[in-house]
C-alpha cells in the first residue's frame, strides 16, 4: 500500500506518467471534456468529492509550477484557489505562476491535457489547469 494521502491508483498513475510542463485539469462536474482526452472521473453525487479535496491530495505527489483558471470564477472561489496554489508552491519551496484566462479559451486549451480529473464539485468555474513542475 501507499503511504501518501493520494491512494487513486488511476491519479496516481497519471502523476507518475507526467513530464515537466504536462497539464492536468481538475474539473467541476460540467467542464465538457474534448474527445481524446482522458477522464478520471470520480464523480458520485453533487458536491463528492469536493474540488478542493481532490487539489489538496494531489498536493501529496504532484509539483506544479504554473496553474491557470477562469476570470469568471466569482472572487470568493478565486481568492480560495489562489491562497491553495500559493500554499502549494510554498510547500516545494517554489512560486506558482497564477493566469487567468476566459472559460472559452479554458475550455479550447483543455484538448492538450493529458488528462481531466473530474470531481463531484457544483461550484461554476470550479476548474483549474496544473501545469507539472519539477522537485528539483
Amino acid at each position: 500500500m501507499k503511504r501518501t494521502q493520494l491512494l487513486n491508483r488511476h491519479i496516481s498513475r497519471l502523476v507518475a506518467e507526467l513530464g515537466h510542463m504536462d497539464e492536468i485539469i481538475v474539473a467541476d462536474a460540467g467542464l465538457p471534456v474534448p474527445s481524446g482526452v482522458e477522464v478520471i472521473d470520480l464523480a458520485v453525487c453533487p458536491g463528492l468529492p469536493s474540488f478542493f479535496d481532490v487539489l489538496s491530495a494531489l498536493k501529496s505527489e504532484l509539483a506544479i509550477e504554473a496553474a491557470i483558471f477562469a476570470k469568471e470564477a466569482s472572487q470568493e472561489l478565486a481568492g480560495t484557489l489562489t491562497a491553495t496554489l500559493t500554499a502549494w508552491g510554498d510547500e516545494i519551496g517554489k512560486n506558482v505562476d497564477i493566469t487567468r484566462i476566459s472559460h472559452d479559451d479554458f475550455k479550447k486549451r483543455s484538448a492538450t491535457a493529458k488528462a481531466v480529473i473530474r470531481t463531484g464539485e457544483t461550484t461554476p468555474y470550479a476548474n483549474v489547469i496544473l501545469i507539472s513542475g519539477v522537485v528539483f
